[in-house]
């Protein structure tokens, strides 16, 4: 006889099921939530960060190259401008004269090439420092302001580790400084106001 003002205790895969539901749904259940589970350790993990890091880092990258070289066209009256200012000082090249359809497969071919340079840049940087964060704040056990910062650290001093000891401090100190900002004005949670 159940106690009263006493919550029922039930021992687990024998909580009474919702109306309408049988022992085959209690199961399909049970299957549902440790699938569900699995899942969200495996987004979760430092490997499925990192990539994903490095995967949508790879496509912003190649968005901005894409959308910078439609920018960067060439000027029929500009190339002209340096045909003419290459004849002026005595040197004598010949213009290079391209039909429509080879210009296009040109812009395309170069377009391409600085899409995957960009966006294999953009995926790195985003690999490495999530990679690091990850890495930081598994040791740490902690999530706060300070595991953006020291990766952000970490991560431009490994981006500039073959320019020198100075560059390391520098790049550091820069990429720190960046994501303490992006860190601070896009996640960092205010508590709401009482009005």
């Amino acid at each position: 006889m159940p106690l009263p003002m006493v919550a029922p205790v039930y021992l687990p895969g024998k909580e009474p099921l919702p109306p309408g539901f049988t022992e085959n749904d209690r199961i399909a259940m049970a299957q549902m939530a440790q699938s569900s589970k699995y899942m969200n350790q495996a987004m979760e993990s430092c490997p499925f960060k990192v990539g994903m890091a490095g995967v949508m880092g790879f496509g912003f990258g190649a968005f901005f190259s894409l959308l910078g070289s439609s920018f960067a066209m060439d000027d029929p009256l500009r190339r002209s401008n340096v045909q003419a200012a290459t004849m002026r000082n005595g040197v004598t090249v010949p213009p290079v004269e391209l039909t429509t359809a080879q210009q296009t497969k040109e812009f395309f071919k170069e377009t391409g090439r600085g899409m995957y340079r960009t966006g294999r840049g953009f995926g790195k940087v985003g690999a490495i420092y999530s990679g690091v964060e990850c890495c930081i704040e598994g040791y740490r056990a902690k999530h706060d302001m300070v595991n953006p910062v020291a990766a952000g650290f970490f991560t431009g001093a490994i981006l500039a580790r073959n320019q020198g000891p100075q560059a390391v401090l520098l790049g550091g100190a820069g990429f720190a400084a960046f994501s303490a900002v992006i860190d601070y004005f896009f996640f960092h949670r205010q508590p709401p106001d009482d009005d």
